[in-house]
Parts: structure tokens; C-alpha cells; sequence
């Protein structure tokens, strides 16, 4: 008798592991890819400040480099907020490169906003 009550759990089970692996999945893909754009962003950024800090170029020449890498590895959307500028850190002179980006997002859910990172080179004198 007690097999009969049981007939029809194990689909029920299924229904229910799978669902719980599936949300784990879509939740590693979105760090994963969230992971990636960051590293994409800070080395274009980090690019575009070693053009710029060149003796023979401006940092104009280096937000366009970093633009022309995000939308190569990633999209126009990405490269739409490339800012440049000269600082100070540590009593040394060095260029800034600040790209500003949105976070990717893997389906209906996941995290809003942008990312901001910033790629810092010794200026050339």
C-alpha cells in the first residue's frame, strides 16, 4: 500500500532538483559573466591610460583607444562612457582612464546598475 501513495514522486522530485539547478546555474553564468566584462573593462582602461600617458599622444588618443576595445570585445554600449584625465597619485604624475559600463544581466533577474573601473598609467614626461 505504501508504494501506491509514493507512485508519481519521483517526477515530482525531478521537477523540483532541477528547478533549484537550474537557478544555481543562470547564477554562476550571470557572476561569470558580470566576472568578464569587469576584466574587459579594466584592461581596455588600463590600455587607453598607457596611450594617453605616451609623450607623443593626449588623452583624447587614450579614451578612443579604450572606446575601440570595448566595442571590439564587448558592444557599443559599453564604450559610450570613457572619461580621461591627469592626476596625481603618490606625488607622481600619472593619467586616469574611468570607464563607466552596465552590468550584464542573464535573463529577467539579476543585478542592476553600472560598473565603474579605472586603468592608471606613469605619465611619459
Amino acid at each position: 500500500m505504501s508504494r501506491d501513495r509514493e507512485a508519481g514522486s519521483a517526477v515530482a522530485e525531478f521537477v523540483l532538483v532541477s528547478g533549484l539547478v537550474l537557478a544555481l546555474l543562470l547564477g554562476v553564468v550571470q557572476v561569470t559573466l558580470a566576472v568578464h566584462v569587469r576584466a574587459l573593462a579594466v584592461d581596455a582602461a588600463a590600455e587607453g591610460a598607457r596611450v594617453a600617458a605616451r609623450a607623443d599622444r593626449d588623452l583624447a588618443d587614450g579614451a578612443e583607444r579604450t572606446r575601440l576595445l570595448l566595442r571590439a570585445a564587448l558592444s557599443e554600449p559599453y564604450a559610450q562612457h570613457v572619461s580621461a584625465r591627469r592626476t596625481v597619485v603618490d606625488g607622481l604624475p600619472v593619467v586616469e582612464v574611468e570607464v563607466t559600463a552596465p552590468l550584464p544581466v542573464v535573463g529577467l533577474l539579476g543585478p542592476s546598475g553600472t560598473l565603474t573601473v579605472r586603468g592608471h598609467a606613469l605619465e611619459e614626461p
